[in-house]
């Protein structure tokens, strides 16, 4: 599985792997069930890979804070995304210490940890994303 090929989906629960394009539709497949289905042209789609969480001083990439959190719980889930505003607020905070707590809101939060424990149940090994980064970056000097 590439992070580079994780979609979320406006309107649909959960996080879609990417599977085949065509001229007006792509094919996912869903990362909790396997199930395959065509996402219309017309429907709202972002690649995580393209989303990135507000600090105070630069935006930092989706990525870089679910390595936080794979290294924060050893690769394990996260807390539940249904835990208490405080609760998430103070996990994110130990992840992410200088993020926007103005911009970012609470269901932001929910959102990228409900997203990393998804990631994690579906066997994405994030250690491994590091070396992929690393190859493509000794690559390109």
């Amino acid at each position: 599985m590439e992070f580079s090929k994780i979609i979320s989906v406006t309107g649909k629960p959960g996080l879609f792997q990417v599977i085949s394009q065509s001229k007006n539709s792509i094919i996912v497949e869903s990362l909790t069930d396997k199930k395959r289905l065509a996402i219309n042209s017309t429907q709202n789609v972002s690649l995580l890979e393209n989303i990135a969480i507000y600090t105070f001083e630069e935006d930092v990439p989706l990525l870089e804070i679910f390595k936080s959190m794979f290294e924060k719980t050893e690769g394990t889930e996260a807390i539940s995304h249904k835990e208490s505003g405080k609760k998430l607020a103070a996990f994110f905070a130990e992840v992410l210490p200088n993020y926007d707590d103005e911009r970012v809101y609470t269901s932001n939060i929910k959102k990228v940890i409900q997203w990393f424990n998804l990631l994690v149940n579906a066997g994405l090994d994030f250690s491994a994303i590091k070396e992929e980064i690393a190859e493509e970056k000794a690559e390109e000097a």
